[in-house]
């Protein structure tokens, strides 16, 4: 099978696409003929050696495929050969096949194609996840989302909208603000142009925002923890920013206000009923039409280091997808 590799950390121009012998599946795993796998912020970060997990060389990047399984190992019995599923990787999914255990793979419905469905998973399980169980956002409540045009924040603005919540959605551009608004966004707020704090407490008549979500991190951290409101929940979701903030613990002390971090990844193993249970209302929103998956740009598996560049750059609205069938 033909694969990305990465064979020693490094740029994106550093991986190498070759042939390589499939995988050899275990006794808990399945095997995934790959048709699409999603491109995340991970990915930037498991090439150079930057992210909480070193796989042996040499390993493929890519943390979440969808695709038709080929083969299945003895223990598994709620999956069967031919049925088309999603699956949470980690890494691998830059491959034409791929191992993965079995509790990370979920059919998908028969209405999601390929690239919807590698564009989905990792996205739509975070933001449910963060939102749902680490927020416990409530109806009427203010969600502010930061980075809304990026993949998860895109989906958080949509899940916010499906909660019930009033969804303010900040990024960087007004290019990225009309997708978000077009997601559903109430309001909006570019943070190139204006002070996202004073527009955050403007927006809530002083009051600051229930619940914010934070996948960039840096600078728009600093401002946003400043403009909580009372009993607010801050989601520490990643750090796009490259800079990893801190907090002045004063300031959750005032507002009596929680930060709180959000691992989709360990969840899902570790609560996997609680996040059958998100996927399956996300598929119930999802034929409702009130979750629509935005894949702004597909690329080749030939052109899998493009496609992570251009995420790492920030080029990118909602989900960048490889195509390998």
């Amino acid at each position: 099978m033909k694969a990305v590799l990465c064979k020693e950390f490094g740029p994106a121009e550093s991986l190498v696409l070759e042939d390589v012998a499939s995988p050899v599946v275990k006794k808990n795993e399945v095997l995934l003929d790959v048709h699409a796998a999603g491109v995340n912020f991970p990915d930037t970060l498991i090439i150079e050696g930057k992210y909480q997990f070193k796989p042996p060389f040499p390993f493929s990047p890519g943390g979440e495929a969808a695709g038709v399984i080929s083969e299945v190992g003895e223990k598994i019995s709620h999956l069967k050969v031919g049925d088309r599923v999603m699956a949470l990787t980690g890494w691998g999914s830059f491959a034409e096949q791929v191992a993965v255990p079995g509790y990370n793979v979920l059919p998908i419905p028969s209405s999601m194609d390929f690239n919807t469905a590698a564009a989905f998973s990792m996205t739509y399980g975070t933001s449910m996840h963060a939102l749902k169980q680490r927020a416990n956002l409530q109806p009427g409540e203010t969600l502010l989302v930061l980075g809304a045009s990026g993949g998860v924040g895109l989906a958080a603005v949509e899940i916010g909208k499906a909660m019930g919540a009033r969804v303010i959605a900040a990024a960087s551009s007004a290019e990225k603000l009309a997708v978000a608004k077009a997601a559903g966004a109430d309001e909006l707020i570019n943070y190139n142009e204006t002070s996202l704090k004073d527009e955050i407490k403007r927006l809530t008549d002083g009051q600051g925002a229930d619940v914010i979500y934070d996948p960039v991190g840096g600078d728009l951290f600093d401002q946003a923890v400043r403009a909580i409101a009372w009993n607010g929940r801050l989601l520490v979701v990643g750090f796009a920013s490259g800079r990893i903030p801190e907090l002045p613990v004063n300031l959750a002390l005032l507002k009596g206000a929680s930060v709180v971090g959000v691992f989709w990844g360990s969840f899902a193993q570790r609560q996997p009923q609680d996040n059958a249970a998100n996927f399956q209302q996300l598929f119930g929103w999802f034929a409702e039409g009130k979750l629509k998956p935005l894949v702004s740009q597909v690329y080749p598996l030939s052109n899998a280091a493009q496609a992570i560049n251009d995420l790492g750059q920030r080029k990118a609205v909602g989900k960048v997808v490889v195509q390998v069938r």
